[in-house]
């Protein structure tokens, strides 16, 4: 989304409308107690703590942007694309210490997630008051040829002036959208939409009609859209096909809520706050965030200034209607469990092995895209601990992929003491002869407080060669980097937060996404702009680790676009794997010291030296090979030490 997905529908279809800190020694194991718990409260002056990370910057959206919620990130060069439900800003990351302003475009749309491919930017439009025009006063009428619901197509060669070169309207909006770089057609590009809110009217969009697809096969329902942007001309993008990847799924069963939730309803009820019955979690409170702008609008409409029971009241008995009219777009059940399943919220794709991960509300999806225009589900698997399967993602090679759960949409707190820690986790499989086969769940460990929206988000693979290694977003929760290399016992191995930004009540902010590009990590932060981090050397992960994913670079990075990792020649690809080997104690003491004073001395080497250097170290752990208890890893640095000693001359 990535953020409420069913409170925001709520509003999309009402509304037209100096820090303190805490510090680790770098090389300590996991804090007890942990040091997120407790936190001082703040928007600006929040409490922060930092563990195996280092925050290197921070810096506060402009005027407009900071008037809404900041979404996902893109990545081209030395710029990152902000996407913001104003509108998107570039930022240049030059010195990723003071990043700085290029381009604050201006467009109102929910959510403007982002994707970029050299000269073109998509932008998603989902909410009722996007408007083609990107001006801010909305769209008003229940159809409107004024609305856009669907992507928008920049050309942003010169990024000072970003230029609308092609819209594409579809039934549901575009709630998120994944690009595909076919790396066999090099004319065009494909972007798979999943769109999360009601059905236009027909007579808004034709063809967006209530029905299942073995009774239409043109139905909007049960399906993701596939645009073909050509090249060339983005102006002709359209929609090329439809992925029935719904067909025939069972009924899955919800886990409800918690003790600790359903007591919270009932005092809500018992003080007078406003609850909603809302499909697949229950009765829920509905937050203030949500609930003070309809009353303020009421009271508007009628002329007052200040807020009646009356409005409340009025409210109270709307709320019913709106959630009925949320999920109006429901055909009703019939043989195939149609009525189960609608759509995805979101879908990475991994080109470089054919295959993708859909995030598709109460399924996790393993998906064949090597025909772009025809994806086909390979597998899906369903759990009773996932309320809604939000994003995916692969290790490097393909072997495995870790789904999100977003229990609660995104803007309720669901890291409390309270809630399970398979609850709002990340489930892990591996992918078996084209079958997901479960492994672990993993979530953020710190327990947050009842003001802090947190669960499972957006995040990305970090580039550490041998490992797993993946760092996530948890909304308020913050950011957290966790190996999974052992798919069964995931294990954090750093972390940032910061205390919540309310003592009162729940105010949407936190970490939306946590993705690592050329040697950072970058966080898009709802409420207080962009965030840029890195690794610190540790006990979990050494420098030479860190300097190793350092070398693989991307001129650009779609993350939902999944890239294979690919590290070049380098002594810190060989001292990574060498630090690895004395983390397992695949080789002893001596033996390691041994290899490091090798790799030392072929270092000072040059030329023909050093190239013979690296061949007889490669030859002698062939016996390494044989008597290590981590052949494999072995095996992995004396590849990489041959291809050091390949590429030599260009070394000296």
């Amino acid at each position: 989304m990535r953020i409420a997905h069913k409170a925001l529908l709520l509003v999309s279809f009402t509304m037209a409308c100096a820090h303190s800190s805490a510090t680790r020694p770098a090389d300590a194991p996991a804090p007890n107690p942990d040091p997120r718990v407790g936190l001082k409260a703040g928007l600006w002056d929040a409490g922060q703590v930092a563990w195996n990370l280092r925050l290197v910057s921070t810096t506060r959206p402009t005027e407009k942007f900071g008037e809404d919620m900041n979404s996902d990130l893109a990545f081209s060069g030395h710029y990152v694309i902000q996407g913001n439900f104003n509108g998107f800003q570039i930022w240049d990351i030059t010195d990723p210490s003071h990043p700085g302003l290029r381009t604050a475009y201006y467009c109102p749309a929910s959510q403007s997630d982002v994707s970029i491919y050299k000269n073109l930017l998509i932008v998603s439009g989902e909410g009722l008051n996007g408007r083609i025009d990107c001006g801010g006063e909305g769209v008003k009428d229940t159809a409107s040829t004024s609305r856009l619901r669907g992507i928008r197509i920049f050309d942003i060669s010169d990024m000072d002036h970003p230029k609308n070169v092609g819209n594409v309207q579809t039934c549901r909006g575009s709630h998120t959208h994944t690009l595909l770089v076919d790396p066999n057609d090099h004319d065009n590009v494909y972007v798979y939409i999943s769109g999360s809110a009601g059905l236009r009217p027909t007579t808004e969009l034709a063809g967006c009609v209530r029905t299942t697809p073995d009774k239409d096969p043109n139905a909007p329902l049960f399906r993701i859209e596939v645009i073909k942007i050509p090249l060339a001309h983005p102006e002709q993008a359209a929609v090329v096909s439809s992925g029935r990847i719904f067909d025939d799924l069972a009924a899955v069963k919800e886990h409800g809520q918690t003790a600790a939730d359903l007591a919270e309803v009932a005092a809500a009820k018992a003080r007078g706050d406003f609850t909603a019955s809302i499909p697949g979690e229950g009765e829920m409170l509905v937050p203030a965030m949500i609930t003070k702008p309809l009353l303020d609008s009421m009271a508007k409409a009628r002329g007052g200034t200040t807020v009646t029971s009356a409005d409340s009241a009025a409210l109270r008995a709307a709320i019913p209607g709106m959630v009925a009219k949320m999920f109006a777009d429901d055909p009703g059940t019939n043989a195939k469990g149609y009525s189960v399943m609608r759509q995805c919220h979101d879908i990475t794709v991994f080109p470089a092995v054919g295959l993708a991960g859909g995030a598709c509300e109460g399924y996790g999806m393993l998906l064949d895209i090597s025909r772009p225009t025809q994806p086909m589900r390979l597998d899906a698997v369903a759990d009773t601990n996932f309320s809604y399967w939000h994003s995916a993602t692969f290790n490097n090679d393909g072997t495995k992929l870790l789904f999100s759960d977003e229990w609660g949409g995104g803007l309720a707190p669901k890291c409390r003491k309270t809630d399970p820690l398979n609850w709002g986790a990340d489930a892990i499989f591996k992918i078996e002869g084209h079958k997901l086969v479960f492994q672990s769940y993993y979530k953020m460990p710190a327990p947050q407080t009842a003001q802090e929206n947190c669960v499972a988000h957006n995040g990305s693979m970090i580039p550490i060669p041998g490992r797993d290694v993946m760092v996530q977003a948890w909304y308020q929760g913050g950011i957290s980097v966790f190996d999974f290399t052992d798919a069964a016992h995931p294990k954090e191995i750093a972390f940032f937060d910061r205390g919540p930004i309310d003592t009162t009540h729940i105010v949407a902010g936190g970490a939306w996404s946590a993705y690592w590009y050329n040697g950072n990590i970058y966080g898009s932060e709802i409420a207080r702009g962009l965030d840029i981090l890195e690794l610190s050397p540790s006990a979990l992960v050494s420098q030479n680790e860190i300097d190793a994913a350092k070398t693989v670079r991307f001129a650009e990075l779609n993350v939902q676009g999944q890239p294979k990792f690919v590290w070049p020649p380098s002594f810190a690809l060989t001292r990574a794997y060498v630090d690895q080997l004395e983390r397992s104690n695949g080789l002893s003491a001596g033996r390691l010291a041994a290899i490091r004073q090798s790799l030392t001395g072929a270092e000072n080497a040059s030329g023909a030296s050093r190239r013979d250097a690296l061949n007889a170290l490669a030859t002698q752990l062939d016996n390494d090979v044989a008597n290590s208890s981590d052949a494999g890893k072995v095996r992995a640095l004396q590849n990489a030490v041959r291809n050091l000693a390949s590429g030599t001359m260009a070394l000296r």
